[in-house]
Formats: structure tokens, C-alpha cells, sequence
């Protein structure tokens, strides 16, 4: 994958210029009249979504992408929303082939999980022995430095096995410790930790969630105190997918009032300062998520984790997209075991003497399920694409993320469901076993509607900044709480912030023209 700019060298541009004061957000929120408390912590969110984009260069941040210029720009072109073809270098490939036949084995084995219905630690130090966990970690620290490209389109082959063996490889290079320490980690620290992590002999986490912290990460509880050589935890973190003793986790936590990331190596065993919450979760059953709470906790100083810009909060954002366009590729997986369920069953099960795959309800429901599995292909193809030659991504994997999610759940209640009828709520039924599983993508990695808030925030935040906010300025210095453009005084105090306004209104209604 193409690196942004070096996550240690902030980018000066307007974006960057806009960032140093209050954010869009905060300012949107303060001019409509919300509380100080309310736009100051927005502000906060959209300040470490400031910082991200600041690591990209000024052609691939999000003004420049694809879907952002579709609807601001009438001569985008039609090649930026074309994906590239998967050129998996060989060794890259060998790895990926290895990988797929230690799961193939192990399932047709019936030895991927263990007693407790987990996948089986055996079946995670073979995928590390042949480099599954390493694949986007970079070469020089014993990794494969895959393409994200070819890394997204294996994933969902192997969702196609196990979605829960390719969720973690998307869980731990993407979300987990992999990308914080790729991207934000000193020399010390890449040398210290990524061969580990790119071995498997320290699998990863990334601790972001608490009780009263889940989309408003300004509520975070969870502290670390500097003592001596030392920062001290103390806190509770909830959801937390991956984590047992003796992994790896990046944890986010308040350091002097401000997010910050430590990276922690967990005790092999629980203790007075270490404990994990077990509660009883229907979904990501074949895996480990529990709640973590920390007391006194001792954690090196030096695994602090430095932005050049902003705060911890920049360093939790910066790996979502990789991890929402990994969902897409999962969902596609899935998508064809359900598929791969469906046409048999419609070629059997019979009524009034005909199979019903020649039924014209069933044949819909095949052919719907059919374009979500497409469209997910799709979307997989062209984010992994921008990615990888350098775009920041975020509308685009927003999308890749809302529509993966939603179109498993509704291949799975709509389609998939519907057509096997009561047999799907039998024990070991493949619906009704993974029901919890089509679910969840809806709520982890952003939950979809709260995402497509972000989307639309996105979308506005340049158009905004340069038109909106100064009219909002205006209103308010002149106390207009309901403007009416037919009132003269109104018309007075906003003809300077309108003016630029209604030039850009000019010159869009001239391009339309000149287009047709």
C-alpha cells in the first residue's frame, strides 16, 4: 500500500491552516446555537479528523476523492472509479495460498475450534508460522508488505472458509496494533514490536471502547498517569475483540486531560492490575471479545505513541478505513457461503411438484443476492485501489462499510432466511447459528447511520468552511436568529459573507450550461 505522507511531517495547507483554529464543527454547532460543551466535544472529533487528513498529501485528502468531487465537480474522471486488477507479487501470493490451506485443513478436520468453540491456538500459530499475520506489515520487519489491494480481495476468499479467521487478520493488521505502530510508531518502536506482530508471536487489539464511550469518544474514563519511567492505567475498556492475556493491545486512554495510545503487552495471566470481563455476547462467538479493566496498571513510558499532529484520538481514526473496506471484503465472503447454501436447497426443496429455484420469488432472491455480492467486489476493488495509490478513502470506505454491512443483513433476513424458511431456526443451521454474526458488522467499525452522519459531514466540510461558516458569522454578529432575505437590513448585514456564495452559484449554473 502507497504511504501517506510520513506520519512524523504535517502537511501545510489550507485544510491545515483551518485545523489550527476550531474545527467546522465546532464552529457549525456554536453558530446554531448549541451549548459550549456539546461543540467543544464534536469539535474534538472533527479536530482528530482534521490531523488524519493532514497526513495526506493535498491531492488525495478527501476534497480530492473520488466521491467528494462527483458531487462538487463536473469534470471528474470516469478512471478514478475504476479498481485496479490484483497483481499479487508471488511471494505475497505463496503466503496467502499457505494460509488458505492451514484453515481448509483444519476445517475439514473439524479441528479449528477448540472446546470452547473458539478457533483453536493451534490453528493461529500454524497461520503465523506461514506469515498470515503478517501481511501488511512491512518487509523489512518480517513481514509481507501486501498490496492492501490484494490483501482486501484474499480476505474475502478467505471469509469464504472461515469469516471469523478473516476478521481477525483485519482486526490485527488493520484496527489492531499493526497500523498505530506502522504509522505512528518511532524506529525503536517498529523494531521492537513489528516482528512480533508480523510473526504471530504477539497477536493485537485495539482497546477504544468503554461503558460510556462508544461514538462519543470524547467521553473516554480510562487514565494513565506518568511515574517515574512509567505511566499507570487505570480504567475499564468494553468490546474489546482479540484480547487475552499475553497479546498486544493499543489502548486508548486520557494522558494530562488528552486521548492519547499506549502500547501495552497484557500479562500473560490476570492479576490485581489486570482483569478481563467475561459477559455473554451472541455475535463473534468464535472469538474472544471481553471487557478489560485496569488497576494501577504499569505500562513503559516509552510505548507512547506520538502524532506529528493532534492527539490519540488521530492515531484511532487513521486505521478505520482499512478496517471498514476489510468488512466489505468479509461480507462478500459470507455472502457466498450463504449463496453457496441457497441454490442446493432451491434445487431440492419442492412445491406443487416443482423445485422452487424455478419459482420466480426464489430466482429474485438469488439474483439480489447476486448484486450485493457484486457490489461489495466492487466497492472492495476501488477503496482498496485509492488506498493503496495514496487517497485518504474516507468517503469512499464509509460507503464500502454502510453497504457491506447492510447488505449482509439483508441477504441474510431478507434472502437467505426467507428461503430456507423454518429449517433456518434449527440447531446447526447455518442461519440460525450465525445469526449474531450477519448482524454485528451494522454496529462495529461505526455503527452505519452515525457513519453516514460522518459521510455527510465530509461532503459539506470544504463547501462549508468556505461559504457557510462566514454567513453563519454574519447572522450571528448582527443577532438575525430567522434570516429572511426579502428584509433589507437582513439583505445589508450578509451582502459581503453572500457575495462569494452567489459567484460560485453563477459560475456552476455557467458550466451547466456550457456542458449542455
Amino acid at each position: 500500500m502507497k504511504q501517506q505522507q510520513d506520519a512524523t511531517q504535517p502537511i501545510t495547507t489550507p485544510v491545515a491552516s483551518a485545523a489550527a483554529d476550531a474545527s467546522f464543527a465546532e464552529t457549525a454547532l456554536k453558530l446554531g446555537g448549541k451549548s459550549d460543551e456539546e461543540a467543544r466535544r464534536t469539535g474534538a472529533i472533527d479536530k482528530a479528523d482534521d490531523n488524519v487528513e493532514l497526513m495526506f498529501q493535498p491531492q488525495y485528502q478527501t476534497a480530492n476523492s473520488p466521491a467528494h468531487r462527483a458531487v462538487w465537480d463536473r469534470q471528474l474522471p470516469v478512471e478514478l472509479f475504476e479498481p485496479a486488477d490484483v497483481d499479487t507479487p508471488p511471494e505475497v501470493q505463496r503466503v496467502m495460498d499457505d494460509s488458505i490451506e492451514v484453515v481448509t485443513r483444519h476445517r475439514d478436520a473439524g479441528t479449528l475450534l477448540n472446546s470452547d468453540h473458539k478457533i483453536d491456538d493451534t490453528v493461529l500459530r500454524e497461520l503465523g508460522d506461514v506469515g498470515y499475520w503478517g501481511l501488511l506489515v512491512d518487509r523489512e520487519y518480517g513481514g509481507s508488505g501486501a498490496p492492501f489491494r490484494s490483501f482486501a480481495a484474499f480476505l474475502t476468499r478467505m471469509a469464504m472458509i472461515d469469516p471469523t479467521i478473516a476478521g481477525l487478520a483485519s482486526v490485527h493488521g488493520c484496527i489492531g496494533a499493526v497500523d498505530p505502530v506502522s504509522t505512528f510508531g518511532n524506529d525503536e518502536q517498529k523494531q521492537r514490536y513489528l516482528p512480533q506482530l508480523a510473526s504471530g508471536d504477539k497477536l493485537s487489539a485495539f482497546a477504544l471502547t468503554e461503558p460510556g464511550a462508544g461514538s462519543d469518544l470524547t467521553a473516554l474514563k480510562t487514565r494513565a498517569e506518568l511515574r517515574g519511567d512509567h505511566y499507570v492505567v487505570n480504567g475499564e475498556k468494553l468490546f474489546i475483540t482479540n484480547v487475552v492475556p499475553g497479546r498486544t493491545i493499543g489502548l486508548v486512554c486520557l494522558i494530562d486531560g488528552k486521548p492519547a495510545v499506549l502500547v501495552c503487552d497484557l500479562p500473560s495471566t490476570e492479576n490485581e492490575h489486570f482483569q478481563l470481563t467475561k459477559y455473554g455476547l451472541w455475535a463473534l462467538k468464535h472469538t474472544y471479545n471481553q471487557g478489560i479493566v485496569f488497576r494501577d496498571f504499569a505500562v513503559p513510558a516509552e510505548n507512547l505513541l506520538t502524532p506529528a499532529q493532534g492527539s490519540g484520538l488521530t492515531i484511532a481514526y487513521h486505521g478505520l478505513n482499512l478496517g471498514r473496506v476489510s468488512l466489505c471484503a468479509n461480507a462478500a465472503g459470507t455472502m457466498r457461503l450463504m449463496m453457496a447454501s441457497m441454490v442446493p436447497w432451491a434445487k431440492f426443496r419442492e412445491t406443487y411438484g416443482e423445485s422452487i429455484d424455478r419459482r420466480e420469488l426464489v430466482r429474485r432472491r438469488l439474483g439480489r443476492m447476486a448484486g450485493l455480492i457484486v457490489g461489495c467486489d466492487a466497492l472492495v476493488g476501488w477503496c482498496s485501489t485509492l488506498l493503496d495509490a495514496g487517497y485518504r478513502g474516507e468517503m469512499e470506505c464509509i460507503i464500502a462499510k454502510i453497504f457491506g454491512s447492510e447488505a449482509q443483513k439483508e441477504a441474510a433476513i431478507e434472502l437467505y432466511m426467507k428461503t430456507h424458511g423454518g429449517r433456518s431456526f434449527l440447531h446447526g443451521h447455518m442461519f440460525g447459528d450465525n445469526v449474531h454474526e450477519y448482524l454485528a458488522p451494522c454496529i462495529y467499525e461505526g455503527e452505519g447511520e452515525m457513519l453516514g452522519m460522518a459521510f455527510f459531514k465530509s461532503l459539506i466540510k470544504e463547501h462549508g468552511t468556505q461559504f457557510f461558516e462566514p454567513i453563519g458569522r454574519a447572522l450571528a454578529e448582527a443577532n438575525i436568529r430567522q434570516p429572511n432575505p426579502l428584509n433589507p437590513a437582513h439583505a445589508w448585514a450578509l451582502k459581503d459573507a453572500l457575495i462569494p456564495y452567489a459567484r460560485w452559484m453563477a459560475g456552476q449554473y455557467l458550466a451547466a450550461k456550457h456542458l449542455t
